[in-house]
């Protein structure tokens, strides 16, 4: 046995993919007959997460780069080879026994507990691993929902993935949790999965090129520790601009300059919050905000002093965002290469993102990358990356925003939102998006919604389900409405009379909502309700959003994830948690006057109506068309801040704070300037909250490494069963006694 070095080592994650660095190899093993050219590296990446790799013997080939993973090493390896018969490796807290006709490597715990198995079929270049007997999720956007046993999946990208009208755009990625315990992220290379039988199999997608074979396989029974060695592996999430959580309307065929600038005050009149004006492309509708499909220049019919309009956007306090699209397959580099303008070159991402800047110097906030579909895995992250580089050569304070609609395990390292593409107005697609969000936030991608309402309408398309989708869209991290007939995607819109621009021919089964259904009074003053209530939720949110950036847990959360242990819980699908606190239920049947609950055990608190509820059990909610049933868990910290027409609006009033009883909570409540990157510095405010329920006290501190904001006192109301009580907080501890009715100030 001796020290030496390995050819093979991760990827470079934020580098293109040319180079591969070197696994330092602690061990070597002989094991098997030496007429198998085959052997093993194995590598503990922690205590959880074990590196698999299947090489050819004496192959020196790099394993490719894809971008996806974020370091170069992850420590010692051991590699096994073939001149024994049967052998035995601990690696880390791993077991590992190999054996090699037919190529074979078994996992085990510490207390030889099997975790997973994986054998390798020479001849077809396949690898199978166990299934198990409790659902399959992750897997990225998209494909069969929600639980990925009994489907087989080509992990094609794009909008011709898989059913699109009603599971919407595919981003595939490979990555595999088990609820029973383990998860697999198969890092190289691309391929078919089959989950049909008691043994899955993985085929690569080039069966000539099948090594080498690089797996990364997390073993833990807790699911926020899944998710986290995930996280450690593909980047956590960057956090996005505040404002990005806001409510954001987009826009198609526009018809004149007065229009954008009239739509946009009318939101302020009738205080309907909002932050973001999205404008689609020319040649993506007859009259879009440039010229023609992937241009960078202002169609002047509505934008003809652009400059001055997104002036007056942001003067009503609106964040301007625009479509644009890449013309070319591929793209390549970073941002910060050089770029001759004699040799323009659209696939360096370098001299692409310079064609953007012109415009961004008029002041345009974010933008929305469409299609993509071509664009291989490596391609597809440099876009993503782009986005989120380019933005901050001219801004470097500012955190950028962009909308793509494509992507790769690694994107969410970008602040990368995601939307579902161009699904159809039914209730099918809405019933099926709630799974769609979960998986997708499961495979490390946390900024995601869809287009509220449907993109494509059809016969299905009323002012029922539009409303439906729009209270989904409330509890979604991307709160956007977009679709063909744009103007019953205003709030407004259905009692207007006007569907807006008709552009549905090229679209089969589309339809144009009866002329009855656009003179509903009540679709406005529900869409208020929910817009007010996303924006006090905004604390809450945001204190999700930063969790989810230092922990990979996401914000919307499958049941599994907080109730492991409860099967009714890690088999649902039409329900979840919304930060660790809320349990979000979306109406998605049509006419439904009750809505079947699911409530994991434990005691729940509907929000709506303060009644306690003992969970454990399937419970009947009435419904009306504006109710969207919402349950808090016993010992929770829920903060609301008021109501705002946007996030930055400066209102005179206080947090609320409402405790939820019945267990102890605690809760960390974050706020930054919501701006800039001066949080990476210290500059951000934790206000850690404690609830003792025996002793019925709430402690308030200032959590480690923050300080306090502007203003440096701040009126909290606090709230428990109806008895509310205010608290000046300055920075120094302070509890409040429920019990015998005093605040009490401790230095």
């Amino acid at each position: 046995m001796c020290s030496e070095w390995s050819r093979r080592d991760v990827l470079r994650g934020l580098t293109a993919v040319s180079t591969a660095a070197l696994i330092p190899v602690k061990r070597e093993f002989a094991f098997g007959p030496p007429d198998i050219p085959i052997e093993v590296q194995l590598t503990a990446v922690s205590q959880h997460t074990l590196r698999v790799g299947l090489l050819e013997l004496g192959d020196e080939t790099p394993i490719p780069l894809n971008g996806s993973l974020v370091k170069e090493t992850w420590g010692d390896s051991v590699r096994a080879t073939r001149q024994q018969s049967d052998g035995e490796i601990s690696v880390g807290d791993f077991r590992i026994k190999l054996s090699w006709n037919p190529v074979s490597i078994t996992i085990s715990d510490p207390k030889n507990k099997m975790i997973q198995q994986f054998d390798w079929d020479p001849d077809t270049n396949s690898l199978t691993f166990l299934t198990g007997t409790t659902p399959l999720l992750g897997l990225g956007e998209g494909g069969p929902q929600f639980d990925r046993r009994g489907s087989i999946d080509t992990m094609r990208s794009g909008q011709g993935g898989y059913k699109l009208a009603t599971h919407g755009g595919r981003v595939p990625i490979p990555w595999i949790i088990s609820t029973s315990g383990w998860a697999i992220f198969f890092h190289q290379p691309f391929g078919t999965f089959d989950f049909t039988t008691a043994k899955s199999k993985f085929v690569p997608e080039n069966r000539e090129v099948a090594l080498p074979l690089d797996l990364f396989l997390v073993n833990s029974t807790d699911p926020a520790t899944i998710l986290g060695e995930y996280a450690k592996l593909t980047g956590f999430a960057e956090m996005p601009p505040l404002w990005s959580f806001g409510y954001q309307q987009s826009h198609r065929t526009l018809a004149s300059r007065e229009e954008v600038i009239a739509e946009a005050k009318l939101f302020r009149e009738k205080k309907l919050p909002c932050d973001t004006m999205i404008y689609l492309g020319t040649g993506f509708c007859p009259s879009g905000w440039n010229t023609e499909n992937g241009a960078f220049d202002w169609n002047s019919k509505v934008f003809p002093d652009p400059k001055e309009i997104i002036d007056e956007l942001h003067e009503e306090h609106f964040r301007a965002v625009v479509h644009v699209v890449i013309l070319s397959d591929t793209l390549k580099g970073t941002v910060h290469d050089s770029c001759e303008l004699s040799q323009f070159d659209e696939s360096e991402a370098s001299c692409y993102w310079d064609a953007h800047r012109k415009d961004f110097a008029l002041g345009i906030d974010g933008w929305w990358p469409d299609e993509g579909d071509p664009l291989d895995i490596a391609s597809r992250l440099t876009r993503n990356r782009m986005y989120w580089e380019g933005p901050q050569i001219d801004r470097p304070n500012e955190r950028p925003y962009a909308l793509h609609r494509n992507g790769y395990a690694g994107m969410q390292r970008y602040g990368s939102f995601l939307w579902s593409g161009d699904v159809y107005s039914t209730w099918e697609t809405l019933k099926t998006h709630v799974p769609i969000a979960l998986n997708t936030a499961l495979s490390g991608i946390p900024y995601w919604g869809t287009d509220i309402g449907g993109f494509v309408p059809t016969p299905e398309f009323t002012a029922e389900l539009y409303v439906r989708w729009f209270q989904f869209g409330a509890f979604c991290p991307l709160f956007r409405c977009h679709g063909r007939t744009w103007k019953l995607r205003l709030p407004w819109g259905w009692n207007t009379g006007d569907p807006g621009p008709i552009e549905i021919s090229s679209y089969k089964g589309a339809a144009i909502p009866d002329s009855n259904q656009l003179h509903d009074t009540r679709v406005e003053p529900i869409c208020r309700k929910y817009l007010e209530l996303r924006y006090r939720m905004l604390p809450y949110l945001y204190s999700a959003v930063r969790e989810c950036a230092t922990t990979g847990m996401p914000i919307m959360r499958a049941l599994w994830l907080h109730f492991p242990d409860d099967l009714r819980s890690v088999e649902c699908q039409d329900q979840y948690m919304w930060g660790k606190s809320l349990l979000v239920a979306p109406v998605l049947e049509k006419g439904a006057t009750t809505r079947r609950v699911y409530l994991p055990p434990g005691t729940w608190c509907d929000f709506w109506t303060g009644d306690r509820v003992e969970g454990g059990r399937e419970i009947n909610r009435a419904v009306d068309l504006e109710t969207l049933p919402l349950y808090v868990r016993a010992g929770s910290i829920l903060p609301l801040g008021p109501v705002k027409q946007f996030v930055d609006e400066n209102v005179d009033a206080p947090l609320a704070v409402s405790i939820y009883p019945g267990a102890n909570a605690a809760f960390l409540l974050y706020e930054d300037d919501g701006r800039s990157f001066n949080y990476r510095k210290g500059d951000w405010m934790g206000i850690a909250m404690s609830w003792n329920d025996a002793h019925k006290k709430l402690d308030l501190s200032l959590a480690s490494g923050s300080r306090m904001l502007a203003p440096l006192r701040r009126v909290i109301e606090i709230e428990l069963a109806g008895v509310r009580k205010v608290v000046h907080f300055e920075g120094r501890p302070v509890s409040v006694s429920f019990a015998t009715g005093v605040v009490l100030h401790q230095t």
